[in-house]
C-alpha cells in the first residue's frame, strides 16, 4: 500500500501535465476566445475539466472494474470525436455562430402590456402573465433559478457554461482507454487504480484552470483595448482548431484506418 500511495500522489501531477496536450489547448483556446475576464476563461477550464473527469472515471473505471475491451474501430472513433469537435469549434468561432445563438438565447423578450407568453431572465425561459415594467413584473430578476445558476457561474451564463463541459465530456472519452490502461499496468489494486483516476482528474481540473486562465489574460486585455486584435485572436483561435481538426480526422480516419478495413489503435 505504501508503494501505492506516491504513484496516486503522481496521477495528479500527470493530471495536470495531461491538461497540456495540443488537442486539449486548442479547443480551450476557441471557446475563451470571446471571454474579456480572465477569471471566466479560469472558469470555463474548471468546467473543461470536471467534463473531462467525468468521462475518464467512468469509461476508465469500468475498464479496471470490469475488464471492458475496447476494439481498434471504436477506440479510434472515440478520437475521431475530438477532431469532429476541433472542426466543430472552429467553425462556430470563425462564423460567430454560438455568440449569435448565446445572445439571442439570452435577450429574447416579447412585447409591451400585460399578457402572458415565454420569456426570459438571462438564459432562464418561463411563462407568466405579467407586464415589462419594473413595478408590474411578478418577481424579481435575480429570484430565477438560471439566474442564481448564473452567478454562482461568476456570470458566464448557462449557455456558455455547457459548451466547455460537453468539450470536456468529448476529450475524457478519446483519452479514458489510455489512462485506465496505464493504471493498470502499474496498479493491480482496482480501487487504488479508481482513486488514481480521480486525483488525475482532479490534476487536469487544475492544470486547465491555469491554462485557461493564462490563455484568457491576452484575450481579456484586447478586448478592453483593441477590439480589432481581440477579433484577429479569436479569428486565429479558430482557424488554428479547424486546421487541427482537419488534420486529426485525415490521421485517424486514413493513416490509423478508422474508415479502412484494417484499423490500426494504439491508446496514447
Amino acid at each position: 500500500m505504501t508503494d501505492t500511495i506516491p504513484i496516486i500522489v503522481l496521477g495528479f501531477l500527470l493530471g495536470m501535465r495531461h491538461a497540456t496536450d495540443p488537442d486539449h489547448v486548442i479547443a480551450v483556446t476557441t471557446i475563451v476566445s470571446r471571454q474579456a475576464s480572465a477569471w471566466r476563461a479560469a472558469l470555463i477550464g474548471t468546467l473543461w475539466g470536471i467534463g473531462h473527469t467525468v468521462t475518464i472515471a467512468l469509461v476508465g473505471g469500468a475498464i479496471i472494474l470490469f475488464g471492458l475491451v475496447i476494439p481498434p474501430r471504436v477506440g479510434l472513433a472515440m478520437e475521431f470525436s475530438v477532431a469532429l469537435m476541433l472542426i466543430l469549434l472552429g467553425i462556430l468561432t470563425l462564423t460567430g455562430t454560438m455568440q449569435r445563438v448565446t445572445g439571442m438565447l439570452a435577450s429574447w423578450s416579447g412585447p409591451a402590456g400585460i399578457h402572458s407568453h415565454p420569456h426570459t431572465h438571462d438564459d432562464y425561459v418561463h411563462t407568466h402573465t405579467h407586464a415589462h415594467g419594473p413595478e408590474a413584473h411578478g418577481h424579481p430578476e435575480d429570484t430565477t433559478p438560471l439566474s442564481r445558476l448564473d452567478r454562482l457561474l461568476g456570470g458566464l451564463g448557462l449557455y456558455q457554461a455547457i459548451r466547455p463541459l460537453v468539450v470536456g465530456l468529448v476529450h475524457g472519452l478519446a483519452g479514458s482507454a489510455a489512462v485506465a490502461l496505464l493504471v493498470l499496468a502499474t496498479i493491480r489494486d482496482p480501487w487504488w487504480a479508481i482513486g488514481y483516476l480521480l486525483l488525475f482528474g482532479v490534476g487536469t481540473i487544475a492544470g486547465m484552470m491555469l491554462i485557461t486562465a493564462a490563455i484568457g489574460v491576452p484575450f481579456a486585455y484586447t478586448a478592453r483595448r483593441s477590439v480589432t486584435i481581440h477579433r484577429y485572436l479569436g479569428l486565429a483561435s479558430g482557424l488554428l482548431s479547424l486546421g487541427f481538426g482537419l488534420f486529426l480526422a485525415f490521421q485517424i480516419g486514413l493513416v490509423d484506418g478508422l474508415f479502412t478495413s484494417h484499423p490500426r489503435w494504439t491508446p496514447e
